[in-house]
C-alpha cells in the first residue's frame, strides 16, 4: 500500500510545459575534441601556424635581407654567387648572388596566397553550383551541359593557354587556375546531394513550404561539412602544385616574383653539381611541409567532424 502523503499532485504551469530537454551538445566542440585527441595533426597544425605566422612577419624581422637584391662580394667586386649556406646567408645564395632564406620565405608566401585565393574561390563557387545542380531539378540539364563541355576541356591545356595568353602575373595564375577549379568540387557536391536530397526530413521540409535556399543551407550543406572541409583542405596545396609545374614548364610567374615554382625550378637546373643541391633541397623541403601538414589535417578534420564516426 503507497503511503499517499509522499506525493502531492503538480500544478498545470503553462511556462514548464513548453520547456524542452537540455544539452550541453555542441557540435563544433565535439569536433575540436576529436581533432585534438589526433596527435600527429595538432603537431602539423601548430607547425602550419607556425610557419604561416614566421612567412607574414618575416621581412619586418631585424636582418632580414631583400629576395631581389643581388649581393656582391667585397673582395672580388662580383656577384656572391652559389655561396653555401654560412652565418650570414643562412641558405645560402642562389647562381645571381641573391638571399635564398629571404626568397624561400617570399616564395612561400606568393605560393600560399595563390594556393588560397584559388581555395577559397573553388569551395565556394563550387558548393554554390553543386548544391542548385544537385537540388533544383530544373537547373540540372543546363549545368550538366555546361560542365560536360568545360571538363572535356583538360585542365593543363586551359591553364597554359591562360599563362601563355596573359601577361605573367599572380593575378593570372590565380584566374587561369579559377576557371576550370571549381569543377570537381561541384560535382562532388551535387553526388552527395542527389544521395540525400530526398531522404524524409528533406521531403517534409518541402511540403510545408520550405525555401529552397534554407533547405539548401539548413537540411542539405551540414551534412557535407566533413567531406567539404576535406576539398578545401586538399585544393590549396593542389594549387601551390599547379603553380609549381607551370613554372617547372617555363609558363609560370616571372623570375622577378619568387615564388616555391620559381625556387624548385631554379634548384632543378643545378641539382647536377652535389655542392648546390641545397638550392633545390631547402625550397623542396618547404613545399613538402606544407603539402602534407594540409592533407594531414584535412583528412583528420574531415574524421573528426563526421557525426557518422561518433557514438
Amino acid at each position: 500500500i503507497m503511503d499517499k502523503s509522499l506525493f502531492e499532485f503538480a500544478a498545470y504551469d503553462g511556462t514548464k510545459a513548453e520547456r524542452t530537454g537540455y544539452s550541453n551538445y555542441s557540435y563544433w566542440r565535439s569536433t575540436v575534441q576529436v581533432f585534438m585527441k589526433n596527435k600527429v595533426a595538432v603537431f602539423l597544425l601548430f607547425l602550419m601556424i607556425t610557419v604561416l605566422t614566421f612567412t607574414m612577419i618575416q621581412p619586418y624581422l631585424p636582418g632580414q635581407k631583400s629576395p631581389t637584391k643581388i649581393h656582391i662580394d667585397e673582395a672580388t667586386g662580383m656577384q656572391l654567387r652559389n655561396n653555401p649556406p654560412d652565418s650570414e646567408f643562412w641558405f645560402g645564395t642562389n647562381s645571381i648572388g641573391q638571399d635564398l632564406w629571404a626568397r624561400i620565405w617570399s616564395g612561400t608566401r606568393t605560393s600560399l596566397l595563390i594556393g588560397f585565393f584559388v581555395g577559397l574561390y573553388e569551395a565556394i563557387i563550387g558548393i554554390i553550383v553543386g548544391a542548385l545542380w544537385g537540388y533544383v531539378r530544373r537547373l540540372e540539364s543546363f549545368i550538366t551541359s555546361a560542365y560536360n563541355v568545360l571538363n572535356n576541356i583538360p585542365t593543363t591545356i586551359v591553364l597554359i593557354l591562360l599563362t601563355y595568353i596573359m601577361k605573367p602575373s599572380v593575378f593570372t595564375m590565380i584566374f587561369a587556375m579559377c576557371m576550370t577549379g571549381w569543377l570537381n568540387m561541384a560535382r562532388f557536391v551535387r553526388n552527395l546531394i542527389v544521395i540525400i536530397r530526398d531522404r524524409e526530413y528533406n521531403l517534409a521540409s518541402r511540403c510545408l513550404g520550405t525555401p529552397t535556399n534554407r533547405i539548401i543551407t539548413k537540411n542539405l550543406l551540414p551534412y557535407l561539412v566533413s567531406v567539404i572541409m576535406l576539398r578545401m583542405a586538399l585544393a590549396i596545396p593542389a594549387a601551390i602544385g599547379y603553380e609549381v609545374f607551370l613554372t617547372y614548364i617555363g609558363l609560370g610567374l616571372p623570375i622577378s616574383i619568387p615564388s616555391l615554382g620559381n625556387l624548385i625550378n631554379e634548384g632543378r637546373r643545378v641539382m647536377g653539381v652535389p655542392s648546390l643541391r641545397y638550392q633545390l633541397i631547402f625550397p623542396a623541403v618547404v613545399l613538402s611541409i606544407i603539402t602534407i601538414s594540409f592533407y594531414v589535417i584535412g583528412n583528420v578534420f574531415a574524421d573528426a567532424s563526421d557525426p557518422r564516426n561518433r557514438v
